[in-house]
């Protein structure tokens, strides 16, 4: 090789700094990499080019030892937050390349290296988080063959982490729970997805993105391996893990993987997984929690107009996000449903009680989002302030609930620790004023260490200490005009003019410079005494530091009991939100049982009524039960079935969860799950239309739903032509009685469908009132025993403003296809024939009979309770026997 050659290699040769970073990107090249030099964090070559364009950067260059620059851009450490939310939110994946020594400290390169990476699923920065939703990461393992999957769940801000077992499930079964749970990041081994959103080669455009991680993490036993390791401890059994399937602890293991292998630390937050159980909880699946708008609106995705946003009436994020969490996981069982409401009948009872509870919890702040940051040392000064007024309260707040008799807050009081230690180090270390930013600025406490206590003394009383050694020096000298100066060139130093010198100076004087006027000397003291002024302030910040750093090690080995408070503090705030919910709002304790049937009186849907004025909203009542589970509700379009079927499930719901429900009485047998099908919408991505997404939701239904199950649906058919979507609206309601048995309310169009109760035992016809005008109709809101004979479009859509010129065409063409559309003979006969064929039970009525108008008014009066009928609904129920007998 030439000279040349050798040359033109060491130039083209990247500098020390620039190898390193290319090493670490090397391992990390699907991160982008922010490398810490001095105040600044940088990123460089692709990540440079890329992250510009996301945080709108300018693209500078740096020498790196090519004959090219590298193309560069960067971000002040102190706002590095902000920029990091905006790569995540884009989509990147962020890893922190750290400084690990000082560089005052030490020649040549400094240390640095990887110190965290940060993903959408291990973002802890609060500005990006809903404090009152959970921030998942998912794992997902599974065998395609057996059918047998699991799912773990970590909220890393909270520790929150649990775990679900499919047995026997659909893809179908894994993508609805994943969609209810909304995690930020699924990882799961790469022989069962990739990045393309596909799981076993099936495509999942409806959920995030899956993230492969290492095969062999998720190893049964890798997995274990990594568990006991984490927990520090030698068996399974000590964490409740040692009949799980291998499936689940490969979930579990692998997820806590990934956590430290991105995270590189242990996290001692992190609880004991839990077993999600279907026997204790119902499950909520995704299109009943978008369609009865539990968390956010249908039309918008706002939370304002939801469930949530009525019920909650939470002080702290903790409990935000317990009650949305007890929402979404409703109880299985009488006596847990009994404990919640006993403790919120005793909170309504006591007011003194409910007052202080209240005030208590206003003060407290978010505990559990403090421990994520001291399990990463990211706790900042101002964090532990609130931390500490936080910790304050909680003893009164232990003392208000301990006065309560009921076993809910029984339990609680049980699980009660002392946190008074803790409390009172924050109080004696941390300043009641100290910033978030604890540079150049104090934010230990006065006496809480005599070191810096003094260091503090001396800075404030540099010119006192500087004056008091210009007077001794004056004595020891015999000069009363010595005095003590300063420059920037030579310091301090002790200032004798000619005129004044004595023939011996101290021993220890040593002459500094000569003067026109006289000579300047130092002396030990004085070389000492400038070395302590001159560096008070970089003493005071190190010794600042160090003593943070030793109580955020304190706060680590806490953790423990803070999390136990914190949970304490969230069950006490979301069984506080449901009884001022219940108690402002005049909900009612429903009557659980397990008797199998639904009966409430005067109910109403809590979201509809909180937008209404007082008495607004009309209140309808509600009977299901074994001998008649199904209801059949006809009517107009705008007159309210939706409203009134949906209001049943929440009601329902709501009685799952604990809370008190808005109604005058109601009775509510535990069921299942509670099912739903409203509103029609389509899946363009699949290719699915909107009759096809219907039918899909409706085998959903029939496939999964039992005798304990509660059915809405609403608009069955309506996707297809009348004849069909009839048809299928019909045999889908024979099924369900015949052969599912849930309770079911079933709203249709299809007044057709009424006729169903004369043929089938267990069926009841109900319909929503409307006053009809000699133009228009009038909705009464209130339901009635009986079916709809016509489902007044017309009147809607003049209603709704369309042309009059449009509607009264409208009504001639309806006249002419009403006549066209006649239920022949041969039809009747048919029907009839099914109905023996099917050998569906059968009270001898043929469909269409032949006295219809006799049969009409027969059940009209047969359907009315006379005990109970407002005068509104007998003049509405002999308006419409007038009708038929005209007709």
């Amino acid at each position: 090789m030439t000279k040349t050659n050798k040359t033109d290699e060491k130039k083209n040769a990247l500098s020390p700094m620039m190898t390193h970073y290319k090493e670490l990107k090397a391992k990390h090249p699907d991160a982008i990499i922010l490398y810490r030099l001095g105040d600044f964090y940088e990123m460089f070559f692709d990540d440079a080019k890329k992250a510009s364009k996301i945080l709108d950067l300018t693209l500078t260059g740096r020498d790196c030892g090519l004959e090219e620059r590298a193309p560069m851009c960067g971000v002040p450490h102190h706002a590095v937050e902000s920029y990091i939310s905006r790569l995540i939110g884009a989509g990147e994946k962020v890893a922190i390349c750290e400084q690990l020594s000082n560089p005052n400290d030490q020649k040549g390169m400094v240390k640095r290296d990887i110190i965290r990476i940060i993903t959408p699923g291990t973002n802890t920065i609060e500005e990006m988080l809903d404090g009152s939703v959970n921030h998942y990461l998912a794992s997902i393992v599974g065998s395609e063959k057996l059918n047998i999957y699991a799912i773990a769940l970590l909220d890393i801000t909270t520790g929150e982490f649990k775990v679900k077992n499919f047995l026997h499930s659909t893809f179908a079964d894994l993508e609805d729970f994943l969609l209810s749970c909304s995690p930020a990041e699924i990882i799961a081994p790469s022989y069962i997805c990739d990045e393309s959103r596909s799981l076993n080669g099936v495509k999942c455009e409806r959920i995030v993105r899956f993230t492969p991680f290492y095969d062999y993490s998720f190893n049964a036993d890798n997995a274990k391996d990594r568990i006991l390791k984490h927990y520090n401890v030698y068996s399974l059994e000590a964490l409740g893990l040692e009949e799980q399937h291998p499936l689940t602890i490969g979930a579990l293991g692998g997820l806590l993987e990934y956590i430290i292998n991105t995270q590189k630390r242990d996290l001692t937050h992190i609880s004991v997984p839990a077993i999600v159980s279907d026997e204790l909880e119902m499950y909520i699946d995704y299109n009943t929690r978008r369609n009865l708008e539990l968390t956010e609106t249908l039309s918008d995705g706002k939370r304002k107009g939801s469930l949530i946003d009525v019920i909650d009436k939470t002080y702290t994020g903790m409990g935000a996000r317990k009650l949305r969490s007890w929402l979404l996981h409703p109880l299985q069982k009488i006596d847990d449903i009994e404990k919640r409401q006993n403790a919120i009948t005793e909170i309504i009872r006591n007011n003194a009680t409910r007052a202080t509870i209240g005030a208590l919890l206003s003060q407290i702040k978010d505990i559990e989002r403090y421990i994520t940051k001291i399990s990463y040392l990211s706790i900042n000064p101002k964090d532990c302030v609130a931390l500490c007024e936080s910790l304050k309260v909680v003893p009164n707040l232990y003392k208000g609930i301990n006065k309560l008799k009921c076993e809910f807050f029984v339990n609680l009081c049980k699980k009660y620790v002392d946190i008074s230690e803790i409390y009172e180090v924050l109080d004696k270390a941390i300043d009641k004023n100290a910033p978030a930013i604890p540079k150049d600025n104090k934010y230990i406490a006065d006496g809480y260490s005599e070191e810096l206590d003094r260091l503090r003394k001396f800075k404030t009383e540099v010119n006192s200490v500087i004056v008091d050694f210009e007077l001794r020096q004056r004595e020891i000298t015999g000069v009363p005009t010595l005095k003590v100066g300063k420059n920037r060139i030579f310091g301090y130093y002790i200032e004798i003019s000619k005129t004044k010198k004595p023939e011996r100076l101290p021993a220890d004087y040593v002459r500094k410079q000569t003067i026109a006027n006289g000579e300047r000397y130092i002396n030990d003291e004085l070389i000492q005494l400038e070395k302590e002024i001159l560096g008070a302030e970089e003493h005071m910040a190190e010794l600042e530091a160090n003593l943070f750093s030793q109580l955020k090690d304190y706060l680590l080995t806490k953790t423990h009991q803070l999390k136990i408070i914190a949970d304490l503090i969230a069950d006490v705030d979301a069984i506080f939100s449901l009884a001022i919910v219940s108690k402002i709002n005049n909900y009612v304790r429903p009557k659980m049982t397990d008797k199998g049937a639904i009966n409430i009186v005067d109910g109403r849907h809590p979201v509809v009524e909180s937008l209404l004025n007082a008495n607004e909203f009309v209140p309808n009542d509600t009977i299901l039960d074994k001998n008649y589970p199904i209801t059949i509700l006809t009517g107009p379009n705008m007159a309210g079935k939706s409203t009134y079927i949906r209001q049943v499930a929440v009601i329902v719901l709501l009685a799952h969860i604990g809370c008190f429900v808005p109604a005058t009485k109601a009775e509510i047998s535990l069921v299942d799950r509670i099912f739903t099908r409203v509103g029609a919408s389509d899946n363009l991505v699949r290719g699915q239309s909107t009759f096809m997404v219907e039918m899909l939701e409706v085998a959903n239904i029939i496939n999964n739903a039992t005798a304990n199950s509660l059915l809405i649906l609403d608009e069955i058919g309506r996707g297809t032509s009348t004849l069909d979507g009839l048809s299928i609206a019909w045999a889908i309601v024979e099924h369900i009685l015949l052969k599912i048995k849930a309770k079911t309310l079933f709203a249709t169009h299809y007044h057709e469908l009424s006729e169903l109760e004369k043929l089938l035992s267990g069926i009841k016809n109900y319909r929503v009132l409307v006053q009809e005008n000699r133009s228009s109709i009038t909705f009464l809101y209130k339901i009635a025993r009986g079916g709809s004979n016509r489902s007044f479009g017309i009147e809607v859509a003049s209603i709704a403003g369309v042309k009059e010129s449009i509607t009264n065409r409208a009504k001639d063409i309806l006249d002419v296809l009403s006549k066209s559309h006649e239920v022949s003979g041969d039809l009747t006969e048919k029907m009839s024939a099914i109905s023996k064929e099917s050998a569906i039970p059968c009270n001898q009525m043929t469909l269409f009979p032949e006295n219809e108008t006799f049969t009409k008014i027969k059940t009209m009066l047969k359907g009315t309770d006379l005990n109970r009928c407002t005068p509104l609904e007998a003049l509405t129920i002999l308006t419409d026997m007038k009708k038929t007998l005209e007709d």
